[in-house]
């Protein structure tokens, strides 16, 4: 019986990987534990939000934090191919956006959907067991939008009371975890930001993404408990609405992403002269691309969820010159790594990452697919590096791959321009494969299509190890 589970799992897991396409990055695990209908679901089918991690020393667990529409799953992560629920906490149902971050043992969780809403506080010391709810009310706040832990300081912006009163960032103490002590309000101290969007915070020295007034930086002083302005970098090259930002270890640059409008690329700024921040380097995988939130590891490694084009990984070890080093789309509805349409509703896909357990292995939450348990190894050997916008002469293109008609009925005309040796498969969306063919010096041919179901499909071409997908619908 044992013998044949395996060979069940790892045939699911053949399938799982087939589904998304990818490169340097490996699918080790994938859950969707949130199986709500209706008006628990939040706007445009977004069942997940914010993720994060958790590694339980005493018991040496790795645990993925899911944020979803109905609540805050508790998953087990440290058999990574077989990921299973610990705990869930119910939430206000139906949410779009909910945060969550960790101190010691305690996970905060944070909502910025519509009254009514909680700010709560979790103990995790019993897991796998259990979690203990040791706060879940409006005492604190009743919403707010995102939050960073540096030290015992929690930081939480776009604060909304239970009176309706509104603060654009607040700073309490942790120093009793199961009560934080609120510090101070920002307005107190910059009235002129009307909104904190998200911020990275270390040492006291506060990275504030203020939305549409741009990059701010300011210091808390804890002596007296208020802030001062040390910085800002706005009204740059295609400034947008400044969503959310990461510092490098060594403090020298700053990589930020810009939210609305779509498609604005990321940004790496140079911080070390707070008074006179000077643009990097910008860069996005595909010119569609809307980059949502970045994480780094030391000075050399960025992680940046893309919406629509999944987790991309980023060498920026010389900023100047950014490389691609892999990815994993975990949206193949659409988006560029596939040659599908983006969707008209740009909300969609990868919201968020955490890459800091001591396996090294990668968590991350896709908006309507789940939650995905990645190594990502290989992605940051920078042997594996390709310049951005530089095109590799043994890798394909979206372009080069055309056929038709799609949808189509009894057969498809294919033609693929190479000189080299390719390889088309055809696979179900959950990729049983139904045609497979090779071909030298180019590709031009019919594949008969009349015996296959109605239904998605998608068509690959590989060639030199690089392999592209399309969609192909077929009806009759």
């Amino acid at each position: 019986m044992k013998k044949i589970y395996l060979i069940l799992l790892i045939a699911f897991c053949s399938i799982l990987k087939a589904q998304y396409p990818a490169q340097n990055i490996n699918l080790l695990g994938l859950i969707a534990p949130n199986t709500s209908t209706g008006a628990a679901v939040g706007v445009d089918s977004r069942k997940y939000s914010g993720c994060w991690g958790w590694f339980q020393a005493s018991k040496n667990k790795e645990y993925a934090i899911s944020g979803t529409s109905n609540g805050t799953y508790f998953i087990d992560v440290s058999s990574p191919t077989s990921p299973s629920v610990s705990a869930f906490v119910q939430g206000k149902l139906g949410s779009t956006w909910r945060e969550m971050k960790t101190y010691q043992n305690y996970c905060y969780i944070i909502s910025d959907d519509a009254f009514p809403n909680t700010f709560q506080i979790i103990d995790m010391q019993y897991l796998p067991d259990s979690v203990h709810i040791v706060h879940n009310g409006k005492q604190y706040f009743e919403r707010a939008h995102a939050m960073w832990i540096d030290g015992n300081r929690l930081y939480c912006s776009s604060v909304t009371y239970s009176t309706g009163a509104y603060s654009s960032m607040n700073i309490y103490s942790l120093a009793t975890p199961t009560a934080p002590t609120l510090l101070r309000q920002l307005n107190q101290d910059a009235s002129f930001i009307s909104q904190v969007h998200d911020m990275y915070a270390r040492n006291d020295t506060v990275y504030a993404s203020c939305g549409n007034q741009g990059l701010y930086l300011f210091k808390f002083n804890s002596g007296i408990n208020t802030f001062t302005q040390v910085g800002s970098y706005t009204g740059y090259p295609t400034a947008g609405y400044n969503h959310s930002s990461f510092l490098t270890q060594n403090a020298k640059y700053l990589v930020f992403c810009d939210e609305v409008p779509a498609s604005l690329p990321i940004h790496i700024v140079d911080v070390q002269n707070f008074s006179n921040i000077t643009n990097v380097q910008t860069f996005k995988p595909f010119a569609a691309t809307t980059p949502h939130n970045p994480y780094l590891i030391g000075n050399d490694i960025a992680i940046v969820s893309c919406y629509e084009d999944g987790l991309n990984i980023y060498n920026i070890s010389t900023p100047t010159n950014v490389c691609l080093t892999g990815y994993f789309d975990t949206h193949p509805q659409a988006g560029g790594h596939n040659g599908i349409a983006y969707s008209p509703q740009v909300y969609r896909g990868n919201w968020g990452a955490y890459p800091y357990l001591p396996s090294g292995n990668i968590i991350t939450n896709d908006m309507q697919n789940g939650v995905f348990i990645l190594n990502a190894s290989a992605a940051y050997s920078y042997s594996t590096c390709i310049p951005l916008n530089v095109k590799n002469n043994n890798s394909p293109t979206n372009s080069n791959l055309i056929f038709y008609p799609n949808p189509a009925s009894n057969r498809i005309a294919v033609n693929y321009n190479n000189n080299s040796k390719s390889f088309l498969q055809i696979k179900t969306i959950m990729g049983q494969l139904v045609f497979e063919k090779n071909y030298i010096n180019g590709i031009n041919d019919y594949i008969v299509t009349e015996n296959l179901a109605n239904g998605t499909y998608i068509i690959s071409v590989t060639e030199n190890n690089f392999t592209i997908t399309k969609k192909l619908i077929v009806t009759h």
